[in-house]
Parts: C-alpha cells; sequence; structure tokens
C-alpha cells in the first residue's frame, strides 16, 4: 500500500505532525518510488501523497498542502503502452490455442477488464439468460454489469458448465494467484505471436525488487484496445471509459445509472476478433 511505503520512508518523522511534513520528504519519496519502480508508480504515489494531504488541509489539520509543490515526473525513455489493432489481437488468438488465454483475451477485448479481475471470475458473474456478466471491480471496488458480447458468448457456450456457481470460469488462471506470473505467461504468449522479443536469461543487477522492463504491449494493452474500438464506433469517450470501468471521478459522477441496455447498444458495432469477414 502506497501510504504505507511513504510512512516506511519516512522513518521516525512519520510520527510528526502531518502539518510539518516538508516538500522535500515528498520529492525524495517520490524519487526513491521511481528508482526502485518506475516513473508511472512514483506519479501514482506522489498523487496519492497529495490527496491525503488535500484531505489534512481541509479538515483543517493543516494550513498549506505542500504535495502540491512537488511536480509528478515526465516519463522520459519509457516505453508508452499501446492498444493491439486487430491483426495483432489475432496473431495472439492464434497463439493461444484452445488455452484459457483465449477465454481470457476475449474478456479483455469485449469488455476492457484487469487481469486479475478476469483470472477470478466465477460463473456465478455470468447470466447467460440475460447475456450479461456482473462484478466488483477489486482495483476500484465498483460493481459493473456489462453485456455479453456474441463471441464472448459464444465462447462460454463451449465450456463445460458445472453445478458450482463459485466455480472459476478459468481455473489455471485463478490458480497462478498473481497478476505477474500471469502478465509473464501472457508476454509469452505475444512472444509466440511475433509482437514481443523474448527476454534475456542475464541478470540486470537490479534484484527481484528492481524496476521491470516496461514494454509498449501488455495484457493491459487489450484495455486500450476495447477504448479505441468503441471510439471508432462512434461511442463517447467518456461512455467509453464508463464501460471498461476506468476509475475516473468526473466518468463516475457523469454516468452512475447506465442501463446494460445502453451499453449493449453502444457495444454492438465493436468488431469480432473472432471471425475473418473483415479481413
Amino acid at each position: 500500500m502506497i501510504v504505507n511505503r511513504f510512512l516506511d520512508f519516512l522513518g521516525k518523522s512519520a510520527d510528526k505532525d502531518i502539518a510539518l511534513l516538508p516538500a522535500p520528504d515528498i520529492t525524495a519519496f517520490r524519487n526513491a518510488e521511481a528508482k526502485a519502480l518506475s516513473v508511472g508508480s512514483a506519479n501514482l504515489a506522489l498523487k496519492i501523497v497529495r490527496a491525503c494531504c488535500a484531505d489534512a488541509v481541509r479538515h483543517g489539520i493543516a494550513t498549506i498542502n505542500e504535495a502540491a509543490n512537488v511536480k509528478v515526473l515526465k516519463r522520459r525513455g519509457e516505453t508508452r503502452r499501446r492498444e493491439l489493432t486487430i491483426a495483432e489481437i489475432e496473431r495472439v488468438l492464434a497463439a493461444c490455442g484452445e488455452t484459457e488465454w483465449r477465454g481470457l483475451v476475449l474478456f479483455g477485448i469485449y469488455t476492457g477488464q484487469r487481469l486479475g479481475d478476469l483470472a477470478r471470475l466465477t460463473w456465478r458473474a455470468i447470466n447467460l439468460e440475460n447475456g450479461e456478466v456482473a462484478f466488483t471491480a477489486r482495483k476500484t471496488g465498483r460493481r459493473l454489469v456489462l453485456p455479453l458480447m456474441p463471441p464472448l458468448a459464444d465462447y462460454l457456450s463451449t465450456l463445460p458448465a458445472g453445478d458450482d456457481p463459485n466455480a472459476f470460469i478459468f481455473p489455471k488462471a485463478a490458480r497462478a494467484n498473481r497478476t505477474g506470473t500471469l502478465s509473464n505467461q501472457f508476454r509469452e504468449i505475444l512472444v509466440a505471436a511475433g509482437l514481443a522479443e523474448p527476454r534475456g536469461h542475464a541478470s540486470t543487477g537490479k534484484g527481484r525488487g528492481g524496476a521491470r522492463e516496461t514494454s509498449e504491449l501488455s495484457f493491459h494493452s487489450l484495455r486500450h484496445s476495447a477504448v479505441t474500438f468503441l471510439k471508432a464506433a462512434g461511442v463517447s469517450d467518456a461512455l467509453a471509459r464508463e464501460i471498461v470501468g476506468h476509475e475516473s471521478a468526473a466518468v463516475s459522477r457523469a454516468y452512475t445509472h447506465i442501463a446494460v441496455a445502453d451499453l449493449r447498444n453502444a457495444m454492438r458495432n465493436l468488431p469480432d476478433v473472432t471471425s475473418r469477414s473483415h479481413n
């Protein structure tokens, strides 16, 4: 947890009044996060600290938000993640074969959800009669009810249906238990699809806690693809982000009661990546 890391970083200074928290200490924490993790992680940590300090000001605990004077870091030299194109998705699906990963990829495209949430989906989340999938996103705590697009419904119909609604749809992925493990497995699929280079086995000298090499493609790219496809189909940017469960507060306020039927209408023009009719 970011707040705990910040307190650990402060050490004995963590016991001081938050009103006495100086900007240089926050800057040093930001820089330490960037060195150990990544620029993106450091900026996220800074935003959390800013929010805590702003809350202290609102409640009269502090008079100045010193964290507001600490700037986010620029992403110099970092690879920016991008979406997967339809042609690339077809290559990924071919590399998946008939493994669980085929279903995970299809869910990634047609729901835009995070890998950790999809890996832990149970049959209780699926309502084939109404054509819906409903679950709570772990990162945001939001309850999402999304339409099952035809490619997803078709895929689910090929799976053996058990009697236990709490059974995982993707039991192997659920047993992996770590999103990092699953991300590494997906990278191997990208390598097999010719979309990523194999990682070298030589030591980087950074250890397991060191910053990971960032790739422009990952499972999160499917989330970008979902938004891109929706916008290409004429869906507004805000509604596209609502569909994939974007945690933006502004989006949440603007779209808090969207009916599943409206989402289905918005998503019906998504491309069918399981069909070659678009080639």
